[in-house]
């Protein structure tokens, strides 16, 4: 499991951070319950799985609903 952070261009109204949160919860190997959207910083937090989806895969999702990623970071998740 990998913990991405997407910094995403400036969101305007909450109905952005829906939109983005409900388009990234249908994805095939997100971790549903951990996508987190940041209004306030223009920020995505998920967990996702590499081997079902990759962090291109969701930039385009992102980009699909008309979104612009300005950039991207992975790290291994946390185990507790």
């Amino acid at each position: 499991m990998k913990t991405a952070t997407i910094q995403l261009e400036t969101l305007t109204c909450p109905s952005c951070l829906q939109k983005i949160e409900g388009a990234l919860k249908k994805l095939s190997g997100v971790q549903q319950e951990s996508v987190e959207v940041l209004f306030n910083s223009s920020r995505v937090r998920l967990n996702f799985l590499e081997e079902r989806i990759s962090l291109e895969e969701i930039e385009e999702a992102i980009t699909k609903i008309g979104y612009e990623v300005q950039n991207s970071k992975v790290k291994p998740s946390r185990k507790n």
